[in-house]
């Protein structure tokens, strides 16, 4: 049985303690992009600072490129012990990690928020979290997240309704984000109000809201305009503009014009 010096039990207590500063050792998940300072005990001589290469790798001495990435922080540096052990390089090497900085834990934010760019993620970040520290979403945003995820090579692409989680507190669909996500925030629907309103405009587009609410966010009728002469222009599937004869009751769709004519008398 082999039994550790007190230095030796020092040195590995310090190490583990230094690792946490980023991430528990235990928990990082390696990836492309951070940067590890790999140290063997009493091996001054095969202290390492490297990135990890887009491949996966490091460059480590005597070892030449070792595949770290998609491995946590202690896996991979039993892993290192082992090929120094293997090809009998180190006898009982005692090998620790510590991440100087993680690229690879990140996600990004795109669209319609306040403050878009990257953001680090610590374990089980959810999207309401990530979304709140991007400054939330811009007056211009919609209610809905759209994340793109990469799985075992294939792009997946699939939508979050911020409004239900927030509005109607459906919070089973705030997703915890895996690093290298993509969460993309749409514009908003709008719709166009012109003729004989108050404030012809483009407005954004509630959901299930219909002529009336449209005409009231535009002010209401001018003292010449009238709620029979209310027609809708709008582009059907294949492309065509047509003109729709619609009530007070009736829902707009995105991107719908509004059209109030002048009355007659």
């Amino acid at each position: 049985m082999r039994i550790l010096t007190q230095a030796k039990i020092l040195f590995l207590f310090f190490a583990l303690a230094g690792t946490a500063q980023c991430a528990r050792a235990a928990d990082y998940l390696l990836g492309a992009g951070d940067s590890i300072h790999v140290q063997v005990y009493e091996h001054d001589d095969l202290t390492t600072d490297d990135r990890i290469s887009d491949k996966g790798h490091i460059t480590f001495p005597l070892l030449g490129e070792v595949n770290i990435a998609g491995m946590r922080t202690v896996a991979a540096a039993a892993y290192i012990g082992e090929l120094l052990t293997q090809k009998k390089l180190v006898k009982n090497p005692l090998v620790t990690i510590k991440v100087v900085e993680s690229a690879s834990q990140q996600v990004s934010v795109l669209g319609q928020v306040n403050k878009p760019g990257k953001y680090k993620i610590q374990a089980k970040a959810t999207l309401l979290e990530i979304v709140a520290e991007a400054g939330g979403i811009s007056a211009t945003g919609d209610d809905h997240a759209i994340i793109v995820r990469n799985e075992g090579g294939e792009s997946r692409r699939f939508e979050v309704s911020l409004g239900d989680m927030l509005e109607r507190g459906l919070l089973s669909q705030n997703i915890t984000l895996e690093r290298q996500d993509v969460i993309y925030v749409p514009r908003a629907p709008q719709f166009y109000v012109f003729g004989e309103v108050q404030r012809p405009g483009v407005y954004r587009l509630e959901r299930g809201m219909t002529v009336l609410q449209a005409l009231a966010v535009g002010g209401g009728l001018s003292q010449r305009g009238t709620a029979k002469g209310v027609k809708i222009s709008r582009r059907s599937a294949d492309g065509l503009i047509l003109s729709v004869d619609v009530g007070p009751t009736d829902v707009l769709l995105p991107d719908d014009v509004v059209i109030v004519k002048e009355r007659l008398f």
